[in-house]
């Protein structure tokens, strides 16, 4: 019993400070149309009865899309999000994806800390709380809810349901609990399949489904599922010329082997990504289902893969966090013959020698605890001691007057800080100059709105671009302040249907 309540308490914390967080960047402007609002109308499709559409990805939809909004099933795999479906439907606010993106995270730390309680009692009482809070804070989870919200926040826990299943010993529940990680994103079928090696040595059957499964379901979503939702009909990501594609990764391979970790910052990405285990991690073989998401990220030739911003390391968390208990569980000698520690009593092959001491052990749980507390002062949940994230500036009031001026189910073009404020209620496109051009060559009826923040960092220079294109064919200002502007169309006979 005394498990359970420590770990609700770690994951009450978590999903309260995590909501917090979450909800006061929203509201501050710091969420995006690339990724939030795309999630946003995505789980608005689902929640409508029909599969996800999205018109804020048309910004970038390429060759072949001829309609107003863009089949995301076409370019990720991801129908794990239809359960956020009915809870949009109550309660239809995109904030449902930003606190729900904290209770997934939740549910993973309590599953984690409840494992500690289980395997580690022997190393204190104090060891699964801080072992738990420790993970909790991990910087991999706070980019992923410092960044918006992303698919990939159903794999934390169901990798860490999944791993502790393995821990405890119950080999087909482990199993199942991976190949649900096929539903979250197409590139999880490498993942599963390493899980499956993983547990060829305890139960060979469930290791070779799994080993057969993650690979062909990987194929057949990339090579016919997501083409058949696309536009141009192909996998965007194995375009030969698309940043960091699949098709890059695999030609030249060796070299690409030798580029490993080259730049250094590869390098110093996989250093943080072990540091929260003290680096003990690496005396447990679940370190290995991390592999597959460390390696298409290294081996590709886009940047924003190789460091620790945004959400990429997410999905490591739960993985490093499960495998630094398997380590410490190695430390002591035990009982239980079905645990994953009393089948790992034979010395550990591993980088860090084949024991590790129990008194050092102690020392662990709390060491791990400060070095996931001192990390935070450079990751989003310092932004929780900022007054810019409490106190709205001239800026964020203008922002919100901006917004009023749009009326429920207009049709708007809107920059990026503001296109998920109007997800909900209207129907939005990312203001760039290709997508203006399109709707003003179209026979359709025009956007009758544009909501811009004209210092809008991404796309570079577009929000102005497309306030000034806009004024100069028949739109007119009705609100400007602090950057912020509002247009509105004034048509010329020729445009209206």
């Amino acid at each position: 019993m005394r498990s359970r309540t420590v770990a609700a308490t770690v994951a009450v914390a978590a999903f309260v400070i995590y909501s917090v967080l979450a909800l006061r960047r929203h509201a501050q402007f710091r969420t995006t149309g690339y990724d939030l609002g795309i999630f946003g109308q995505a789980v608005r499709s689902y929640s409508e009865g029909h599969l996800p559409v999205s018109e804020i990805r048309t910004a970038t939809g390429g060759a072949g899309l001829a309609a107003d909004g863009f089949p995301l099933l076409g370019d990720h795999f991801h129908p794990v999000l239809a359960l956020l479906g009915p809870v949009y439907r109550l309660l239809p606010h995109i904030e449902v994806l930003l606190v729900a993106q904290a209770a997934l995270v939740a549910a993973s730390a309590y599953t984690l800390t409840r494992a500690a309680a289980h395997h580690l009692a022997r190393l204190g009482r104090w060891a699964a709380p801080c072992l738990g809070t420790a993970y909790a804070l991990s910087w991999p989870l706070q980019q992923l809810i410092g960044f918006d919200f992303h698919e990939v926040a159903f794999a934390v826990p169901l990798l860490a349901l999944a791993l502790t299943a393995y821990l405890d010993g119950r080999w087909v529940r482990a199993a199942c609990w991976a190949s649900t990680l096929l539903l979250v994103k197409e590139d999880m079928g490498l993942t599963v399949c390493a899980f499956g090696f993983l547990l060829l040595r305890r139960h060979r059957r469930a290791g070779a489904v799994l080993c057969v499964l993650g690979p062909v379901a990987m194929a057949l979503t990339v090579f016919a599922i997501i083409p058949h939702f696309s536009p141009d009909g192909t996998y965007g990501y194995l375009a030969a010329d698309a940043d960091g594609g699949w098709a890059a990764m695999l030609s030249h391979a060796w070299e690409r082997a030798l580029r490993l970790f080259t730049p250094s910052t590869k390098a110093v990405t996989v250093f943080m990504i072990l540091l929260p285990s003290a680096f003990l991690a690496l005396r447990s073989p679940l370190l290995l289902t991390a592999l597959p998401t460390l390696g298409w990220r290294l081996a590709s030739d886009n940047p924003a893969y190789w460091g620790t911003q945004y959400h990429y390391s997410a999905v490591l968390a739960p993985i490093v966090s499960t495998a630094l208990i398997d380590a410490l569980a190695r430390t002591r000698r035990a009982r239980d013959g079905a645990s994953a520690a009393a089948l790992s009593r034979a010395p550990a092959r591993t980088p860090l020698g084949t024991r590790f001491g129990s008194r050092a052990a102690t020392a662990v749980p709390g060491l791990v605890l400060v070095i996931a507390a001192a990390l935070t002062l450079a990751f989003p949940l310092s932004q929780l001691f900022t007054t810019g994230l409490w106190q709205d500036t001239p800026r964020t009031v203008a922002a919100r007057a901006a917004l009023a001026r749009i009326p429920d189910g207009a049709h708007v073009l809107a920059s990026n800080s503001l296109a998920p404020h109007l997800t909900d209620r209207t129907t939005v496109h990312l203001a760039t100059q290709g997508v203006l051009d399109h709707h003003l060559a179209s026979r359709r009826h025009p956007a009758d709105w544009i909501v811009a923040d004209t210092s809008d960092a991404w796309p570079a220079g577009e929000a102005r671009t497309v306030v000034n294109q806009a004024t100069a064919v028949g739109y007119h200002r009705v609100y400007a302040d602090q950057g912020y502007v509002v247009l509105r169309r004034t048509a010329p006979p020729h445009l209206v249907r």
